[in-house]
């Protein structure tokens, strides 16, 4: 479609803060914006401009679509594995919005590390709180299939692996605030998780997510 900002970002969104109170771009000063983008972007006639449009059409030109920002919003996501007695296995959330299962993971506050973006996320959605060094990896453009031309998602992946453990003394993650639920994924491969979240779950890998794993987990 030509034009579309879901109602909830210019309702709930505003008023719980997640979202841009200013409907028009053309009055925001993107200069700050540019600078501190971590995938550079052109501004034309005072609009935002989607810098992977091409690879990754959206269907929306104008608006917002369902995300709450105009121009680049910087995620980070927590990629959190173990090695148990069967395979390798990830934490992964059941998104509660429909998209299907995810990494752990929102939106960097201002001046927040990656890395303690995607430990408090980790925490917020599974109720894990766990030790290690974060592996921070470059930040990535995603195609979220909320974005729009004017309105898209950049994330930084940050990984924690926690060596080798017997399948029971694995801590268990608990779904919440915006996941439906949590669970540790078989992942030996990108095939294998995919399988997995088909048979045990019936669900489907979050589109966002599927090149950034593919790429990760082989």
């Amino acid at each position: 479609m030509d034009t579309y900002t879901h109602p909830d970002v210019l309702s709930r969104g505003v008023a719980e803060g997640w979202a841009d109170p200013q409907t028009d771009p053309t009055q925001i000063d993107w200069a700050p914006r540019q600078a501190a983008a971590a995938i550079p972007f052109e501004v034309v006639d005072g609009r935002p401009v989607n810098p992977r449009r091409a690879e990754h059409p959206t269907g929306v030109r104008y608006g917002r679509s369902e995300l709450g920002h105009w121009g680049e919003q910087m995620a980070a996501d927590a990629i959190v594995t173990v090695y148990a007695e069967d395979g390798r296995w990830l934490v992964m959330v059941e998104r509660d919005d429909g998209h299907g299962w995810a990494l752990p993971g929102g939106t960097v506050e201002p001046g927040e590390d990656p890395a303690d973006a995607a430990a408090r996320e980790l925490k917020e959605e599974t109720g894990l709180a766990l030790e290690g060094a974060w592996d921070v990896l470059p930040a990535r453009y995603v195609p979220d299939p909320r974005a729009s031309d004017e309105a898209w998602m950049v994330t930084v992946p940050a990984r924690l692996h926690l060596g080798t453990a017997r399948q029971k003394d694995l801590p268990l993650p608990v779904g919440a605030d915006d996941a439906k639920r949590a669970a540790w994924v078989r992942a030996d491969s990108y095939a294998v998780l995919v399988a997995h979240l088909a048979d045990a779950y019936e669900g489907r890998l979050f589109a966002a997510h599927e090149a950034m794993l593919h790429e990760l987990l082989g």
